[in-house]
């Protein structure tokens, strides 16, 4: 039997509900059994409400201090503390658990992936901007805390399934695949015209909105190349993309000898949860079973730079180091919110990232340094802004 004792940050979206839904079905068929310590939201407050007083978590946050109220109201009787904004999430975060889920969109959930990182607990780790920001340093603070790095993100976590931990030298090349998103074959006046609803209606995978865009200009696979340099010490001439429209092949890894191993299964966000929440061992869930005959044939195909130039961005940007992908992620975050507010083109939103890079001097953060994560998002804050300037220019000028 899995047995943990748990924090869940970002507990309210789908990743986090995705696996307090596991840990549901593990204890229904007795194969796990957790005790929740935190459980941390954003404004679903409902939900946050439903979500404690099944698992009864010493502590529930909401990142948004005018919520306080509504979730003190919806926690009375039950004996969970609530709290509200970005200092409690933090400390929440540096708790005392055997394991924590760091599922935070964006640049938000770095401070508390970064305080996670110093209990020696498992960090399952959803969140891609903690890695793109500063993902040496996060890396080996865990490792010293004695606690343990597991990807979440389905392509990282097949590499890290197959990757031969103590011996990378027998590695010659990483490739991830990528579902193509909604977009693969739209011809460009298509998506000069796409909205944020084509664009969220990913054809594999369920997954929030603003992820969702980012499969759909590939921004999110470029964010994965960079991910997978800095979990697997690999340069970013060794890290290939691949098409694969059935999202059955998760990622491969290629040996020195010639031999590639490959990680399948159904496209579901909780396989690979799975996989973190009982590494090394292996939780039995009714998971969805791969059929290859009934598949018939599965297809690659390489990726369109040119339809989609943010992949070529972020390998640029992983190629001239410093601080570079921390503005492409930044950058990248703006244009992605600001289309699904309908205040920019799609098309428009890798020209703001190539504009931004262009503009903030990717130099000066020291991805080892103990001050990583302060000047990691200094540099943030930075392209943000500029990010901002760019969009409201396009919209002016639209």
């Amino acid at each position: 039997m899995i047995r943990r004792r748990v924090s869940v940050l970002g507990s309210t979206g789908s990743v986090g509900t995705s696996t307090l839904d596991l840990m549901d079905q593990a204890e229904t068929a007795g194969t796990g059994a957790f005790e929740v310590e935190v459980l941390t939201g954003g404004a679903n407050i409902a939900r946050l409400a439903e979500q404690a007083r099944r698992w009864t978590p010493k502590l529930a946050v909401t990142a948004d201090p005018s919520r306080l109220g509504e979730l003190r109201d919806a926690l009375a009787g039950t004996g969970v503390e609530a709290a509200a904004g970005g200092d409690a999430i933090v400390e929440a975060a540096s708790r005392s658990v055997d394991w924590v889920m760091a599922s935070i969109v964006g640049a938000a959930g770095l401070k508390s992936a970064w305080a996670a990182a110093d209990t020696g607990a498992t960090l399952a780790l959803a969140n891609k901007e903690s890695l793109v920001c500063c993902g040496p340093t996060l890396i080996e603070r865990v490792r010293k805390a004695g606690g343990q790095v597991i990807p979440v993100d389905s392509e990282h976590s097949a590499i890290f399934q197959v990757f031969p931990h103590g011996a990378p030298e027998r590695v010659s090349k990483l490739t991830l695949t990528a579902s193509g998103g909604p977009f693969r074959k739209a011809p460009r006046e298509v998506l000069a015209r796409a909205t944020p609803e084509q664009a969220v209606a990913h054809p594999n995978w369920s997954m929030g909105a603003k992820i969702s865009v980012d499969s759909a200009t590939m921004a999110n696979k470029g964010l994965e190349m960079i991910e997978a340099a800095y979990l697997f010490d690999m340069p970013e001439d060794r890290i290939d993309v691949v098409v694969h429209p059935e999202s059955i092949i998760h990622s491969m890894v290629e040996y020195v000898d010639g031999s590639t191993l490959a990680q399948m299964g159904p496209p579901d966000m909780k396989t690979p949860i799975a996989c973190a929440l009982a590494w090394p061992d292996r939780m039995a869930w009714p998971a969805p079973k791969l059929d290859l005959a009934s598949l018939g044939r599965l297809t690659f195909e390489a990726p369109d730079e040119a339809r989609f130039p943010a992949l070529r961005l972020a390998r640029e940007a992983l190629a001239a180091g410093g601080s570079a992908p921390i503005v492409f992620n930044a950058a990248n975050e703006v244009a992605a919110l600001a289309f699904l507010d309908r205040k920019l083109a799609f098309l428009n939103i890798a020209s703001v990232v190539a504009d931004t890079l262009s503009r903030v001097t990717a130099s000066g953060v020291d991805s080892t340094s103990r001050s990583a994560c302060d000047a990691a998002l200094a540099v943030d804050a930075e392209a943000r802004r500029t990010a901002e300037d760019i969009v409201r220019g396009l919209a002016a000028a639209a």
